[in-house]
């Protein structure tokens, strides 16, 4: 089995790491693109998604850019972020 070289490491390590943040920022702002379309403030909403949307977007090639490891950290921080915000945000019946 390859074991990646120590600076791939501190990579995959940054890379969970951002993705987690990334991850909350863009789960956490969906409540609030949400709340803008229902109370029609559409073109602020858009806005946003597609702010939101973008900023995904070039983290993940920036992630690509450093390889399959960082990538799927990142994914890995990305989901987990998902979950957070999921269990902070879900109420009870």
């Amino acid at each position: 089995m390859i074991f990646p070289e120590p600076l791939v490491w501190l990579e995959i390590l940054a890379a969970l790491v951002a993705g987690f943040v990334l991850g909350l920022v863009h789960f956490g702002t969906l409540a609030s693109v949400s709340e803008d379309y229902l109370a029609g403030r559409t073109t602020r909403a858009l806005a946003l998604h597609f702010l939101r949307m973008a900023v995904m977007v070039g983290a993940l090639i920036g992630l690509v850019q450093l390889g399959a490891m960082p990538l799927l950290a990142g994914a890995l921080g990305i989901v987990a972020a998902r979950a957070v915000v999921l269990r902070r945000t879900r109420r009870e019946p």
